[in-house]
């Protein structure tokens, strides 16, 4: 069986870090499906725009070289329960393969570049996309069918505050990145720290890398305190 990518991902996502465990729950996290020279015809997505959301088939390219193990601990069980790898979507699997339904926000041919935007990605920047298939409500998307220990919508109840210097550096960023505020909040509403740090005091700097940014954050209560926004040197 021989698969090759069609295309690769551009993402504000440069470290595994930070991405969200799950498409389309940071709604400001756009990027690019750049098509490779043999699938960059137009002809390949006709039509598409009478779809709002697609799967991708991807492969985990920073992983597929780790090996897999017939358990895993899932976050949303603090990191220390172990359950069969079948009964998650861990990245660590027998064939490195993902799937993720994302927006689909139009398409435009650069030159000899076929390019599809897309919105709410959790794919980390060079991603490689196997296939592409149009998302249909009427059969995947199944009101009655049951999550188990991952029924609830992750997220934090932690309020984001930015430092004055952080505010300095976004107010600079803004045409760059107008929706950088946000993209950086809805992150961090994520709360992306290991299973086991959130169940102890952590008094930890984090950094993550999004865009060509390096932002600091740290959390202090009931808060997550942007401290900074620098460009990566």
């Amino acid at each position: 069986m021989n698969l090759s990518p069609i295309a690769y991902i551009t993402s504000p996502y440069k470290q595994k870090f930070a991405i969200p465990r799950q498409p389309n729950l940071v709604k400001e996290a756009k990027g690019e499906i750049v098509f490779e020279k043999d699938f960059s015809d137009p002809n390949c997505l006709r039509d598409i725009e009478q779809f709002s959301h697609l799967w991708l088939i991807f492969v985990f390219h920073e992983t597929q070289d780790k090996g897999w193990s017939p358990t895993v601990q899932p976050p949303r069980l603090g990191g220390k329960e172990n359950v069969g790898v079948f009964a998650t979507r861990s990245t660590f699997r027998p064939n490195p393969l993902g799937m993720s339904v994302v927006e689909n926000l139009g398409w435009e041919q650069l030159g000899s570049s076929l390019i599809l935007k897309i919105g709410g990605l959790d794919l980390l920047d060079g991603t490689p996309i196997l296939d592409i298939k149009p998302y249909l409500p009427y059969a995947d998307a199944l009101p009655d069918a049951k999550a188990g220990f991952a029924e609830s919508i992750p997220g934090s109840q932690y309020e984001i505050v930015f430092s004055a210097e952080a505010e300095h550096e976004l107010n600079k960023l803004q045409q760059d990145y107008p929706e950088l505020k946000a993209f950086i909040s809805s992150v961090l509403q994520q709360d992306p720290r290991p299973a086991w740090r959130k169940k102890e005091i952590d008094e930890k700097r984090y950094g993550m890398n999004l865009y060509d940014l390096n932002i600091k954050w740290q959390i202090q209560g009931n808060q997550i305190h942007v401290i900074s926004i620098n460009p990566e040197s």
